[in-house]
């Protein structure tokens, strides 16, 4: 197939990276790819592989029309639109191709995202499959009249080749990185904003340090909410206690210094690669009990729920992984839940079967207009 994938950038994020992942492995799989980013934001360009064409559209605005026109050189058989944004310009374009849509959030941010949404939501209709990323998210925008002409859920996967526990190293990793044996080092791997929520991170590494638990957060990345954590930290007295490792271009060697991972976002976490990725790395994770997570995690067996904003509820659950042979036995169990359920393998299968049902459609009903026009 010639399959034409399109974000709206190639910012940071979930969203992206997934999309980077399903071109890489379906052009290593011998579908010709070509990839399409709106606005130039490059930041994930690296990602992807030499076999997929990239092009960016430039858009000098919301919504530019010389931008639109570039697409219309691809003549792809099957189009890949990564969100609201890319699929408004992938619908636009008019390529004769049928678009398969990606949906990676539940909740909007804001009154006026909710209105963007009401002239977006045409688009997801005429879109001929919109893919969700969770049973969750699919009733929740099921119940707000969000879907395609047909809509199912292909869960998020990993490579857990790439993604895999880390051996003997571990040890050299936390000394390098100044930890003790009995400290109980939280990873965190998330873009520094305001909705993943780092915040309350600080606090439950504060209040776990009063109950007498050795906890330190280790946070990877960076962004806006960098100095509002810092002030955070020097204001509960643990700045020496959570360190920033600023944007990593590989968080392997870091999340496998962590003895737990958490995920404190408030509102738009979907299902998280964050969690699968630390999962897959025998880490348990407590997260929040938002989007997917309850699709993801099962309680005391291979990670931890909390009411989203619990701070209490998240120290709590912490505090029950410095049990180091708890977190062993949840950490293995992690692992083989996202070998049996999560796996990029398993991903890709799914989403290369519904592109291959989508071209297939489109040729034959491209077979029945010339047998029509022949008569």
């Amino acid at each position: 197939m010639r399959l034409l994938f399109i974000t709206g950038s190639l910012v940071h994020g979930g969203a992206e990276r997934h999309t980077i992942t399903l071109a890489n492995r379906l052009a290593e799989r011998g579908h010709e790819c070509h990839f399409a980013y709106v606005r130039n934001d490059p930041s994930q360009l690296p990602r992807l592989n030499g076999e997929v064409s990239v092009e960016c559209l430039h858009a000098r605005r919301y919504l530019d029309f010389s931008a639109v026109e570039k697409l219309k050189r691809t003549k792809p058989t099957v189009v890949v639109a990564a969100n609201q944004y890319a699929l408004m310009y992938a619908s636009l374009a008019r390529l004769g191709a049928p678009i398969l849509a990606t949906f990676h959030s539940t909740r909007l941010r804001n009154t006026r995202e909710w209105i963007q949404m009401l002239y977006y939501r045409p688009f997801f209709w005429a879109a001929e499959r919109l893919v969700f990323v969770c049973e969750a998210q699919r009733r929740y925008w099921r119940a707000r009249g969000l879907a395609g002409r047909a809509s199912e859920v292909i869960y998020n996967g990993i490579d857990t080749e790439y993604w895999k526990p880390a051996g003997a190293e571990r040890a050299g990793l936390r000394r390098a990185l100044g930890y003790a044996d009995e400290d109980l080092v939280v990873g965190m791997s998330a873009v520094l904003r305001a909705e993943k929520n780092h915040l309350q991170m600080v606090d439950a590494v504060a209040m776990l340090r009063r109950r007498g638990v050795p906890a330190r957060a280790l946070l990877i990345g960076d962004g806006e909410m960098r100095p509002a954590i810092e002030a955070r930290a020097r204001a509960v007295g643990v700045a020496g206690e959570v360190v920033i490792t600023g944007f990593q271009q590989d968080v392997r060697p870091l999340l496998a210094a962590c003895d737990v991972t958490a995920l404190c976002s408030t509102a738009i976490e979907t299902f998280s690669l964050a969690a699968l990725e630390a999962m897959a790395l025998g880490k348990p994770v407590v997260h929040a009990a938002l989007g997917g997570a309850a699709e993801m995690i099962s309680p005391w067996h291979d990670g931890l729920l909390f009411r989203v904003g619990d701070t209490r509820a998240l120290a709590d659950g912490l505090a029950a992984l410095a049990d180091a042979a708890l977190r062993a036995r949840m950490g293995a169990r992690a692992r083989e839940t996202v070998e049996a359920r999560f796996s990029e393998r398993a991903m890709l299968d799914r989403y290369e079967a519904a592109l291959i049902e989508l071209a297939s459609t489109r040729s034959q009903r491209e077979q029945i207009r010339r047998s029509a026009a022949a008569h």
